[in-house]
């Protein structure tokens, strides 16, 4: 058995899919044509963001437009003179070859993440990588698991999952995540709960422990994770799953009826919201209204302020979805 962080509830049973994401091996390089390299780097930004403006439309479609926004914040990423300019910068004065210079740009970005003191400024670094690396994939021709076409239901085990890996997979075919880092605030626990699929994070090693086809049983809420169990605990843990999803069947039936103790006490019962997206989920759930709306998220993922006219039509949507309900 091994233990890391519960970050979505659920009981997941099934064979593991390990995500490989290779360290991508980089050599430094002297190199006599520049412009052939900075045509290289060119060529593999503007795949990249032809691949990451599908992935985008793939999650606002299916995921909504909060998730989507991870995307654009990508794409503003690969927009960002700073990063490309820089690796062109170094391919000219260094006479590097492009791969290396940009993953030397990557590092000092990376880096100055992840010393920072916010937690939220810190996952950012994993935004970065992801981005930079899907670049340096174009660049030396690596192929990566393609997690939109998946044959079978599997357990995804992963260092970490991207957003892009979220986004693009085939969520009928996911029974859930399990990775070797992340906390309950990082992107992959987060996405798991929008997705209601079991995962636990911050597990250190299951890349190592765990191979594709082995069979695994977790519990998302306890963080427990056993491998390749006995029938016995197969069958324990497919009773603990079936009870989980009557569970979920049975707060279905308290919608539309008041949130009373038995001893007659009202409780309100509101939810939290960052988008106007997310009033969808407290429609669905039979929330009495909004308790926080954390209208920061209005500044997050992008490089300017929102005009008046876009925080207007934000609170616009929230109060009408809500319908009279409390805001």
């Amino acid at each position: 058995m091994y233990k890391g962080t519960g970050a979505s509830p659920g009981i997941a049973l099934g064979r593991a899919l390990v995500i490989e994401h290779s360290e991508l091996v980089i050599e430094k390089k002297t190199i006599e044509n520049i412009d052939e390299e900075i045509q290289k780097l060119e060529s593999a930004v503007k795949v990249s963001k032809e691949e990451l403006t599908k992935v985008k439309e793939k999650a606002l479609d299916e995921l909504g437009e909060h998730e989507a926004e991870i995307f654009e914040a990508h794409l503003l990423v690969l927009e960002d003179p700073e990063l490309v300019e820089s690796a062109v910068c170094k391919i000219n004065d260094e006479k590097v070859n492009a791969e290396f210079a940009l993953n030397e740009i990557k590092e000092m970005f990376v880096t100055m993440f992840e010393s920072m003191d916010n937690e939220y400024m810190r996952e950012r670094a994993a935004d970065i990588k992801d981005v930079t690396n899907r670049i340096i994939r174009h660049i030396l021709g690596v192929k990566v698991v393609d997690l939109a076409n998946l044959e079978e239901e599997v357990v995804l085990v992963a260092h970490d999952l991207t957003p892009s890996d979220t986004a693009t997979m085939d969520k009928k075919k996911v029974l859930g995540f399990l990775t070797d880092i992340g906390g309950r605030t990082s992107h992959t626990a987060i996405m798991a709960r929008t997705l209601e699929v079991a995962a636990i994070v911050g597990l250190t090693d299951a890349t190592e422990k765990i191979k594709d086809g082995d069979f695994v049983v977790f519990n998302g809420d306890t963080g427990e994770v056993i491998l390749n169990p006995d029938e016995e605990t197969i069958a324990k843990y497919s009773q603990m799953k079936k009870e989980f999803e009557e569970y979920k069947k049975s707060l279905e039936l308290l919608k539309g009826q008041a949130s009373v103790t038995t001893d007659g006490k009202h409780v309100e019962l509101a939810g939290n919201i960052g988008t106007p997206n997310d009033v969808e989920g407290l429609i669905k759930n039979d929330a009495e209204g909004v308790g926080l709306y954390r209208t920061e998220f209005l500044y997050m993922d992008r490089t300017d302020f929102p005009t008046e006219d876009e925080q207007y039509e934000a609170y616009k949507a929230v109060l009408e979805g809500m319908s009279g309900k409390p805001v």
